[in-house]
């Protein structure tokens, strides 16, 4: 079946934060789990892992259990144990610079003020991962980013909410079965 791929949620653990816009990623990553048919476990206490295959690949999801600005210490310990190279690592994560349900697939890049990009970057040695960018727009008038990324999605926006979580799951499957032009070309249109 050759290496595992590992494909991370991002967000904030706890009820409390689950329908926050900071949390399409783990949302994400929960969608997949029901795909594959596989139930999460705790990894030494710091993420929640599932694994399955799709389409011949291997792919561990995770979900690291920390706060989002220092997600990269439990991501990196797990890819550590799975081995898995930089190269072979998609990130799912909210997007403030693209409009609500725009999705975009990349290699690397800045974080753009993301702490959670900021300290994966850090912990996974470089920022030359495949990400999943799940657009969720700039925050009205004067609101503070930190203040708009924490709330829930408003009602218009939960309309076409699970539309837009079933089509960043089917960019990061995409990512790992077809790889990075060929999802660009399906997803970045």
């Amino acid at each position: 079946m050759g290496e595992p791929w590992l494909v991370v949620g991002l967000g904030n653990p706890g009820p409390a934060y689950a329908a926050n816009r900071h949390n399409v990623g783990a949302a994400v990553i929960d969608l997949l789990a029901a795909r594959l048919g596989t139930s999460f476990k705790a990894f030494k206490g710091r993420a929640d892992v599932a694994s399955g295959t799709s389409d011949g690949a291997r792919i561990v999801l995770v979900k690291p259990r920390s706060y989002m600005n220092v997600s990269g210490g439990p991501t990196a310990a797990v890819r550590d144990f799975y081995q898995v190279p930089l190269a072979r690592v998609v990130v799912v994560h909210d997007e403030l610079d693209l409009p609500f349900g725009t999705l975009r697939v990349k290699l690397g890049g800045g974080d753009n003020g993301h702490n959670g990009l900021r300290s994966l970057t850090q912990s996974l040695g470089g920022p030359d991962y495949l990400r999943v960018r799940f657009g969720i727009g700039r925050p009205p008038g004067r609101m503070a980013p930190a203040t708009y990324v924490l709330r829930d999605f408003d009602v218009v926006e939960r309309r076409d909410l699970d539309l837009h979580l079933e089509r960043s799951a089917d960019a990061a499957v995409s990512l790992v079965t077809d790889g990075l032009v060929a999802s660009q070309n399906t997803f970045n249109s």
